[in-house]
């Protein structure tokens, strides 16, 4: 008998998470040069960090033999000045899955049921059949969040709903009076996780005050990130906004040392750069208009999308994926999401989204 089968049966059932290729490991693979390839596979600013950020950063390895503040203290001041929130409130954690994975050990527990759409972050699942709890993928709408479904999804087990806005990996978009009026009737005994990982992308028109409903909502909880837009994905930081009494009990199953002293520092630093933001928001819009007018004059259907990536169809997904990653570029399949006929690709840098799409002529060709 392996000891593997002594593990419980809702752990031995889940599908481990798959990540976008590296570079170097296509680079292995094809026996190209890392340089040669372009990767728009995870979402990642194609900025890099900011200088602030990087200059943080490197002056936080001096002091790399110390543990980081394990309670981010520093951070912790700096969002509760831009967010004005209190330090009660706050969750840091090693990336915003960190933060859903808190909320899963905080909350859920066999017996009990988490709900999410059909074609939103794999994450949810995850942490969900981890913890043993039940699952309840409700029919997505549009490629989106259906939420009168999902209201109607709720049981008396029910304690968690994920929600990402923007959702990832289809880029559909919820608007804020939308979000309002599902928290009002959803009820108080469920916390809602509302994963705003891709917010700083939203165009001003779209633009809503999430963190404002906490007032009203203690059953929810804001997650964000810097990985996308701040451009600090290798080091790992995000955190939640929440009621006191749920960021406590996140507070009691959070690791010690969660988050590197580099990437609090980093994340500190990055969290006042607005030019940079505004500035990789800009550079993000161009390239979304790049790729979307590729799709139309290529006749590929394409999913309107608020974040930094745009999914589109390519009928053999697998074919002309590989036909990609011959030619160096790396984009993501999400035929684990339950769209085995499409495509996502992130906005990169005017000359990499060129790339891409002289590669994807090809490849169709």
């Amino acid at each position: 008998m392996s000891i593997a089968s002594l593990a419980p049966d809702y752990i031995r059932a889940i599908m481990a998470y798959q990540p976008g290729k590296p570079i170097s490991e296509l680079a292995r693979e094809m026996g190209i040069a890392e340089s040669s390839i372009v990767k728009l596979a995870s979402n990642e600013n194609p900025l890099g960090m900011s200088a602030r950020a990087r200059d943080a950063a490197l002056a936080a390895l001096a002091d790399v033999a110390r543990y980081p503040d394990g309670g981010a203290f520093a951070l912790k001041a700096a969002l509760c000045a831009k967010f004005d929130v209190r330090p009660e409130q706050l969750v840091v954690g090693n990336g915003s899955n960190d933060i859903l994975e808190l909320v899963a050990q905080a909350f859920l527990a066999p017996g009990l049921s988490a709900i999410y759409s059909r074609h939103a972050f794999a994450v949810y699942p995850l942490a969900t059949n981890a913890r043993g709890a039940r699952g309840i993928e409700v029919a997505a709408k549009n490629f989106g969040h259906d939420l009168d479904a999902m209201l109607a999804a709720i049981e008396a087990q029910t304690r968690v709903i994920f929600i990402a806005n923007p959702n990832n990996p289809t880029g559909t978009f919820i608007a804020g009076p939308e979000l309002e009026a599902f928290l009002d009737r959803v009820p108080r005994h469920v916390l809602v996780v509302l994963d705003e990982a891709y917010t700083e992308y939203l165009a001003p028109e779209q633009r809503y005050d999430s963190i404002s409903w906490l007032a009203c909502f203690p059953n929810l909880l804001v997650s964000r990130t810097f990985s996308k837009a701040y451009g600090l994905a290798g080091l790992r930081v995000g955190y939640g906004i929440a009621h006191p009494d749920v960021a406590d009990l996140m507070n009691r199953v959070r690791q010690p040392f969660n988050v590197s002293s580099v990437g609090l520092a980093a994340a500190e630093a990055a969290l006042g750069d607005e030019e940079f933001i505004a500035r990789s928001a800009e550079i993000n819009r161009r390239g979304m208009a790049q790729l979307t007018a590729a799709f139309t004059e290529l006749g590929l259907e394409w999913i309107p999308s608020a974040g930094n990536f745009v999914t589109f169809k390519a009928g053999d997904a697998v074919g002309i994926n590989q036909a990609l990653l011959r030619q160096g570029v790396i984009v993501r399949p999400i035929g684990a999401y339950g769209m085995p006929h499409w495509l996502r690709v992130s906005i990169g840098l005017a000359e990499e989204n060129a790339r891409f799409i002289a590669a994807l002529k090809q490849a169709l060709a």
